[in-house]
């Protein structure tokens, strides 16, 4: 039943990568929490905490892109190199800043610095997954025996990024609190200085560079409507997770239960996470466009039972299911992204697939915060089912695209 899984961790090479990115993308779910605990403690403001928070969303959402692309160009080994050692002076900079109550304009100049450098670790080791296992994407000989470890391997990795979102918090919160407030950005940044080296060191399973092509050069992927298709909904769903987190937090709060907030978003997580595992033992027969319009169907429905509790256990319940679409649809958000580009550009269409999700995280949170302050969390369950509807309808204009992905033979899937 697991061996398609037993296949992935026999790989030469493989575990140490994957085990590598796990640590390496630890700062992705540590950050922007440990921001806030640091700059509140300096400040006593939470509106600020929220707007510098944001301002690294919204980089974030521009940066993870382009060096993407860099990476495609150059190559993971030397794109880490140069760019990580770049993240970490900003970082420390700004911590500098902070501690020392330098203007609060140096404040934004140094995470916007820091976080120009942010690089989607996450589609690194998707990319170089589908190098290993499928080495000739010109080709399709290998369809058949390769493509469903390929979900197995995006399905591997959905559940790495879960596990990173669950400890993640708990290890920045616990550093800030017990240690010290700036102890949960450092904690993040050591995870970095050991992950990403780590990473670029597995040579063996690097994807080659592919040079910018002078003749007949590829278009931006961006431009292809197939990844257009999957790039705008995915902005939407960055918006519900952001709304749902900030209000399960402000829930737990109004019931006297503010505590047990991050072991609800735990459960959620533990919900993809469980979905995750069996996505990738599924040996799917459809397209990945129509799973990705499965699932998000399916997410949009689960979101509706959060108008209806009134406890915490009924939340329990509710998140955990509704985690189950969560992997398997950013799995299947991938698989469009991937093939729909050339090779020489699949790092950066991967990063596509979730680059508008901060920026969609930071829309949601200040919109929920407004919601909750003035009507309460419970009306504001409504924000999560209003992303996801959102996510939905901007579909609708590709729907002529998602026709033709979703009849595309399912021996290319």
């Amino acid at each position: 039943m697991f061996s398609a899984y037993t296949t992935l961790f026999r790989t030469p090479g493989a575990m140490k990568f994957s085990l590598a990115a796990i640590i390496g993308r630890m700062p992705v779910s540590m950050d922007s929490l440990a921001l806030i605990f640091i700059v509140v403690a300096a400040s006593d403001s939470y509106a600020l905490a929220g707007a510098l928070s944001a301002t690294a969303s919204i980089v974030v959402s521009i940066a993870m892109p382009y060096w993407a692309r860099v990476s495609d160009r150059i190559g993971q080994r030397a794109l880490l190199i140069r760019v990580v050692p770049i993240k970490l002076i900003g970082m420390s900079i700004f911590l500098a800043l902070v501690l020392n109550h330098a203007p609060t304009w140096t404040w934004f100049i140094s995470i916007i610095v820091a976080e120009a450098t942010s690089v989607n670790l996450g589609g690194l080791v998707r990319r170089r997954w589908l190098h290993i296992l499928n080495p000739d994407k010109t080709t399709t000989a290998e369809d058949n025996t390769d493509r469903h470890l390929v979900n197995t391997a995006y399905s591997l990795e959905a559940l790495n990024d879960e596990f990173v979102f669950i400890a993640g918090p708990i290890i920045a919160t616990a550093c800030a609190t017990s240690i010290d407030p700036s102890a949960g950005l450092i904690a993040g940044m050591l995870f970095l200085v050991v992950g990403a080296p780590l990473f670029a060191l597995q040579s063996a399973t690097e994807p080659p560079a592919s040079p910018k092509r002078e003749i007949d050069p590829h278009p931006h992927v961006i431009k292809r409507k197939s990844l257009q298709a999957i790039v705008l909904p995915t902005l939407f769903i960055g918006g519900f997770f952001g709304a749902v987190a900030i209000v399960t937090v402000s829930f737990t709060d109004e019931l006297g239960h503010k505590s047990q907030s991050g072991l609800l978003l735990a459960l959620w997580a533990s919900g993809s996470a469980c979905a995750a595992i069996l996505n990738g033992l599924i040996k799917w027969r459809i397209s990945h466009a129509a799973r990705f319009i499965i699932f998000l169907i399916s997410l949009t429905l689960l979101s509706i039972p959060f108008h209806f509790v009134h406890s915490i256990s009924w939340l329990a319940i509710a998140l955990f299911f509704n985690g189950f679409a969560i992997a398997p649809l950013i799995v299947s958000a991938y698989g469009v992204a991937e093939t729909a580009v050339p090779s020489e550009q699949i790092t950066e269409a991967l990063s596509w697939v979730i680059a508008g999700m901060p920026l969609g995280g930071a829309i949601s949170s200040a919109t929920a915060g407004w919601v909750i302050d003035t009507y309460g969390a419970q009306t504001a369950y409504w924000l999560p089912l209003g992303f996801m509807t959102a996510a939905l309808v901007a579909t609708l204009p590709y729907f002529t695209t998602y026709k033709g992905l979703i009849g595309y033979s399912s021996q290319h899937d």
